[in-house]
Order: C-alpha cells, then sequence, then structure tokens
C-alpha cells in the first residue's frame, strides 16, 4: 500500500508539477493550442479505484493547477467532472472478459489502441467541458470548437509520447 502511494505521489509531482506546471505552462504555444498533460495522472489510476478516492484525486490535481494557473476552480471542477465521468467511460470499452483485479489503464496492459481510444475520450471529455466553462458564453462558439479540436490533438500527442517514452510494466 506504501509503494503505490509513493509510486502515485512520485506520478503526480512529474505529471502535475514538473510536466504540465514547470514546462507546459511556461511555453507559449499561442491562443488555440493549449495542451494539458496533467490528466494523463487521473487517466492512469488504477481501475477499480474507490469512488470518493478517485475525485478526491481528481479536485486536489485540477485544485493544484488552479493555482498554479491563477484560475478560479475551473481546472478543479473540470477534473472532478473528468473523475465522475471516467467510470463511465472505462465501463463503456471494457474488454469482453472485463477487467481483472489489479487492472491498470495503461498499454501495456490492455493494448495501444485500447489506451489511445481511452485517452482520446478522456480528452475530449475534459476539453469539451474546460473551454465551454472557460469562456462561458456561446458568442465564439466556432472558436471555441477550433481552440478545443487542436488543443486535443496536441494534449493527445503529448500524452501518447510521454506513455512511448515512459517505463511501462510488462504485459501479464
Amino acid at each position: 500500500m506504501i509503494n503505490s502511494f509513493s509510486k502515485y505521489l512520485v506520478t503526480f509531482l512529474i505529471y502535475v508539477l514538473v510536466i504540465q506546471v514547470m514546462i507546459i505552462n511556461s511555453i507559449n504555444f499561442g491562443y488555440y493550442i493549449n495542451p494539458y498533460i496533467y490528466i494523463l495522472f487521473l487517466i492512469i489510476l488504477p481501475i477499480e479505484i474507490s469512488g470518493w478516492l478517485l475525485l478526491i484525486l481528481s479536485f486536489l490535481t485540477g485544485l493544484t493547477i488552479d493555482m498554479f494557473q491563477n484560475c478560479l476552480g475551473i481546472h478543479a471542477s473540470v477534473s472532478v467532472f473528468l473523475g465522475v465521468m471516467r467510470p463511465l467511460i472505462l465501463k463503456s470499452i471494457a474488454p469482453r472478459n472485463g477487467y481483472e483485479p489489479g487492472d491498470l489503464p495503461i498499454p501495456s496492459q490492455h493494448g495501444f489502441l485500447w489506451f489511445f481510444k481511452y485517452t482520446v475520450i478522456c480528452t475530449i471529455v475534459h476539453h469539451l467541458f474546460l473551454f465551454f466553462i472557460e469562456s462561458f458564453s456561446l458568442n465564439n462558439l466556432w472558436a471555441i470548437l477550433l481552440k478545443t479540436i487542436i488543443s486535443i490533438v496536441f494534449t493527445i500527442v503529448f500524452i501518447m509520447l510521454i506513455r512511448l517514452f515512459g517505463v511501462n510494466k510488462k504485459r501479464k
């Protein structure tokens, strides 16, 4: 239990504080490109994590991003929304035999295509909610949709590169 806690604490520190806050947020990609790599921490949490713990971790992850980006709870609310949607997404793309105890939603356990589909769905859910809440208006609908689509593409590319070059557990 302690080993798993320390592993996820290090994962949180790397994905949220180092990659998102220190690297991605300091690069000016322009108005339409906003990759949010921090969602990778929420994506790779264990499949059988309890709902209350998932929501708490989602809230704390989003709150951390809000503190560093000077937002007023936008990322916290969006992260909690992703935490609510995640079990539904996992259920909708579950393998035919279901998930086994101890499964992690990572490419080495379920395959690259499964992980890619899972990441795309989670990123779309996150980014659509984020950019519509951020603008809080439908006046510039096309600009919001363009920003959302471009940011989704960049976020997915960065997440796949991180997972590709990251350390993966061997397949069971």
